[in-house]
């Protein structure tokens, strides 16, 4: 049986370098722009890239996330499934061997045709040991082509962990600003609450003075009342803003109740990332997760065609065993009780139908979905970084005009007082100031909000930070 065995080895060998039908995979040509346009110069980034907020609390969020949360995980045990799945693949291309044995108590009928001379018993017993061996020739590639297509699709699942872990940090850190945004607009509107219930009670002693008018008190009153109601509103959302947190950072239902989310560094005070670097080269969109994910979904889809296609030739297999029988266990290793068997067997199938038409058909057409896919994957990915660059500047835009709006409001407001308590001008424009100031200070929190959100979308979109990336100007090639 060692010969068999050898045999089939050295034949595997020899077929390794056979065939492979299918095409095999070439890159799409896309058309991509080679700077990204009206980019700023910047200094780099660290590709951890949530540490150039410097807030430790948003970095242990981060990390509470990453090792807890539940899509990650699935993520996790995606890519745990597609590797074994590959191990079932390339274990096709190798010969299966397996051990048998038998034992049996027999009777031949004695009133069949072949019958059992007089004297003979008809029972006896059978102890078979075999050591069976199989093996179907790779010769057209369909083992090599599924082996292909298995480590693409690891690959791929690979790149959606990494795609899942991208967006993960990039929605814990957009969580956390929200909160601490949510916190100063409800710090601000207590402020403004306190100070107007002090107006009001203020207001009152006057009108029972008869010093002020009763419009005065009651315009006073009406805006208590509409801080009064604006809190409750701002609060519930920040309530529901440290849930959502909580969930997103994989806390259990227990901790989700009764923990409370730590507060770091106050709004104002996080550091506002780095712009990107002048003249960067937009093939840095080529290390984002999805886009390498897509690129191996068409990898795997590429390689299917020719696994398909290997079903018009034909199946050559080659099989044989080795072992001994004999009708007394004593007898099994006895040289007279060996026996083996070499085979070789070709299948062509010559009427089916048109299925494996179909099948080629059917695997030809995921290929041009898996390429569609791929095309708007890059589409998409140059959308989002070219959105996040656009809504950057502008957040920032949008920060500098509200902090000129509060300077120019704080003015007004005491001009107003000014103006109120030299009689000037009446109580409601004083309100009115106020007003208008509470408003500005709600807006700016929003604005510095979204100026650090829009940073951590630019981020995701550029699959990360650009930290050691090669400077254009040194370099003619990106690459």
């Amino acid at each position: 049986m060692r010969f068999v065995l050898l045999g089939i080895a050295l034949l595997a060998a020899v077929t390794a370098g056979c065939m492979t039908v299918g095409p095999d995979y070439q890159r799409p040509q896309i058309e991509t722009p080679e700077r990204w346009p009206g980019s700023p110069a910047g200094p780099a980034v660290s590709p951890t890239w949530w540490h150039a907020y410097a807030d430790p609390v948003l970095d242990s969020m981060v990390d509470e996330a990453l090792r807890h949360n539940l899509d990650l995980r699935l993520a996790i045990a995606r890519v745990d499934e597609a590797r074994s799945a590959l191990g079932i693949t390339r274990a096709d291309q190798y010969p299966a061997v397996a051990a048998g044995a038998t034992a049996s108590r027999n009777r031949i009928s004695q009133q069949s045709v072949i019958s059992v001379p007089p004297g003979v018993d008809p029972k006896y017993n059978d102890y078979r040991v075999t050591l069976n061996a199989s093996y179907e020739i790779d010769f057209w590639g369909k083992y090599r082509r599924a082996t292909e297509a298995a480590r693409a699709e690891l690959l791929a699942s690979n790149f959606n962990r990494e795609a899942v872990r991208l967006a993960l940090i990039a929605d814990t850190a957009k969580g956390y600003f929200s909160l601490r945004a949510l916190d100063a607009q409800v710090a601000i509107t207590r402020r403004t609450l306190s100070t107007r219930q002090a107006s009001t009670a203020l207001q009152r002693l006057r009108y029972e003075a008869g010093v002020a008018s009763e419009f005065d008190l009651r315009q006073v009153e009406a805006e208590t009342a509409q801080a009064q109601a604006l809190l409750p509103t701002i609060e519930q959302r920040l309530a529901a803003q440290e849930t959502a947190l909580s969930v997103l950072v994989g806390r259990s239902p227990r901790a989700i109740a009764a923990q409370p989310m730590d507060r770091g560094s106050a709004l104002e005070a996080l550091t506002a990332p780095p712009s990107v670097p002048a003249g960067l080269p937009s093939e840095i969109l080529e290390r984002r997760p999805d886009l390498r994910q897509a690129e191996q979904v068409l990898v795997a889809a590429n390689a299917r065609i020719g696994q398909a296609r290997a079903a018009y030739y034909p199946s050559i297999s080659l099989t044989g065993f080795f072992g001994t029988e004999s009708s007394v266990l004593s007898g099994l290793f006895d040289p007279q009780a060996r026996m083996w068997q070499f085979a070789g067997s070709a299948a062509q199938t010559v009427f089916d139908a048109g299925r494996t038409k179909s099948q080629v058909g059917v695997a030809e057409a995921r290929q041009q979905q898996a390429l569609a896919q791929y095309q708007n994957a890059i589409q998409n990915a140059f959308k989002d970084a070219l959105d996040a660059l656009v809504a950057q500047r502008k957040a920032r835009e949008v920060m500098e005009a509200e902090q000129r709006r509060i300077e120019a409001l704080n003015s007004a407001m005491q001009l107003a007082q000014l103006r109120y308590d030299n009689g000037v001008a009446s109580f409601l424009e004083l309100l009115i100031a106020e007003r208008a100031l509470l408003d500005a200070q709600l807006n700016q929190v929003d604005a510095q909000r979204a100026q650090l959100s829009a940073s951590a979308d630019l981020f995701k979109a550029m699959g990360g930070g650009w930290d050691g990336l090669p400077n254009p100007a040194k370099s003619a090639n990106p690459n």
